[in-house]
């Protein structure tokens, strides 16, 4: 049985379809619908269970869960980078990720975990070393936290442990995250309800529109985490990203080439946000080779052509 946390969530409902389309459906979800809009990314899916995520941390803890669990996929997390509420962010992605390592280390069942890219903040390098990890908010730091967690009991793991530190992934079954949700999707509701797409003037050295990140496609996302749940034991904290940044212009160009039609416009960035704001991310992915996978990834235009496509389909 695969356990799939947050698995009405953006990556996690993808990792439920991406299974199903290879005859798997002994899948239970955990989640909190609290905002029950998030049901429509499993309405299409099939699944053998359901839990609240409350309900699941209270069976992981009584060890209630039984011995046919296969594999943890741990995409459960708060990804609001503006949360303020620290004791929710650190109780929500930290004490409750430490609850699922400390059983699936026990258990010896494969742990494949969501961190993020978060961690390195204010770093200009991204190597997965100490040095470069500089969160500039609360949720980055919980993220880390478990991170220098899972490094600590990484020798004595018998089983595999892989945290993905996600770079800027973007892709369908991202609708509900609203303000969250990727650059790609922001920008193709402004080019759809508008005629043109605003970015922010020129940052950190970088002409307007010219800031770049390291935009990663979802398919790729659900690849990369469904290699490590199977196989040889694999260890380690890793970035996920493509290894190549583009612009937000490289972005604003390839939704207007699919549609046709619209300008780009270009708007001061707001007051105080200056100095919190990433103009420039990467991925080193050395690491994530190191590991075993050697896949090439969507080129980002490509990319940005196929969720062009979804969206106008499933508009």
């Amino acid at each position: 049985m695969y356990v799939v946390t947050g698995g009405a969530g953006f990556v996690g409902s993808n990792i439920v379809r991406v299974l199903n389309e290879a005859g798997v459906t002994d899948i239970v979800v955990v989640d909190d619908l609290t905002r029950g809009d998030k049901f429509r990314n499993l309405a299409d899916l099939t699944i053998a269970d359901f839990l609240d995520k409350r309900e699941f941390l209270s069976l992981v803890e009584r060890r209630a869960l039984g011995p046919r669990i296969r594999v943890i996929l741990h995409q459960g997390a708060c990804t609001n980078t503006m949360e303020s509420d620290g004791r929710y962010m650190m109780e929500n992605n930290y004490r409750y990720s430490r609850v699922l390592l400390d059983y699936a280390l026990g258990a010896r069942v494969p742990f494949v975990y969501a961190s993020s890219a978060a961690v390195y903040g204010g770093s200009r390098h991204f190597e997965e070393v100490p040095a470069n990890e500089r969160p500039l908010n609360v949720y980055g730091y919980s993220k880390l936290l478990f991170d220098q967690q899972v490094r600590r009991v990484l020798p004595e793991a018998r089983s595999t442990v892989v945290g993905l530190r996600y770079f800027n992934v973007y892709g369908p079954r991202e609708q509900h995250k609203g303000p969250m949700a990727s650059v790609v999707y922001q920008l193709y509701r402004q080019l759809v309800e508008r005629g043109a797409v605003a970015l922010f003037a020129g940052t950190g050295g970088y002409a307007d529109g010219e800031q770049r990140r390291d935009f990663i496609f979802v398919e790729d996302v659900v690849r990369v985490n469904l290699f490590f749940a199977q196989g040889p034991v694999r260890k380690g904290t890793v970035n996920l990203g493509t290894g190549r940044s583009g612009s937000f212009n490289d972005v604003a160009g390839a939704l207007i080439a699919c549609h046709g039609a619209g300008e780009v416009r270009y708007k001061p960035l707001p007051d105080g946000l200056e100095a919190k704001y990433q103009s420039f991310t990467e991925a080193d992915v050395r690491g994530l080779r190191a590991l075993g996978y050697a896949e090439p990834f969507v080129p980002l235009e490509e990319g940005v052509r196929r969720y062009y496509v979804f969206l106008k389909e499933n508009a």
